[in-house]
């Protein structure tokens, strides 16, 4: 398939299908799962970044296995909106999966979505380590979510 603009994703897909966000850390990838309905993103955890072959083939199983039709990819922006270096890798990265598989894809602002995260879980009393282990699907879960609320049903 193609990028599209967040606002014209949805008509791109099937009817009840699902989306998965991604939160492209350095180490790991965060990963959400919307439902059918376009309400709920669920965290569902991350995957190493290892070779991008193996990443890719780890990413189309739970892709296959959960039945989902389109991404959601966190795009890097500085604080004021421009692109910078991150920003160009993500777009890269999706570029090189689409490849792969043609899957619909939409970018989504992630600025400060990991602080966001970041203070729910400090909140929350977390411990470091804990906090460590989930800060990227939550990432993910926080980046769905706000597409979801923005352009779901």
């Amino acid at each position: 398939m193609a990028i599209f603009k967040p606002s014209d994703l949805r008509q791109s897909l099937p009817d009840n299908s699902r989306v998965i966000a991604l939160d492209l850390g350095e180490k790991t990838i965060g990963l959400a799962v919307s439902d059918g309905g376009w309400r709920v993103a669920s965290a569902i955890g991350t995957l190493a970044r290892r070779k991008f072959s193996a990443t890719a083939i780890e990413l189309l199983s739970i892709i296959d296995d959960r039945q989902v039709a389109g991404l959601i990819v966190g795009l890097p922006l500085d604080l004021d909106g421009s692109e910078n270096r991150r920003t160009q890798a993500t777009r890269d990265w999706v570029a090189e999966f689409l490849t792969r598989r043609a899957l619909a894809v939409s970018f989504w602002d992630e600025r400060l979505s990991t602080q966001a995260v970041e203070r729910a879980m400090l909140a929350a009393n977390m411990t470091r380590q804990r906090r460590k282990a989930r800060k990227d699907t939550l990432a993910a879960t926080y980046i769905l979510q706000g597409f979801l609320d923005a352009h779901g049903a």
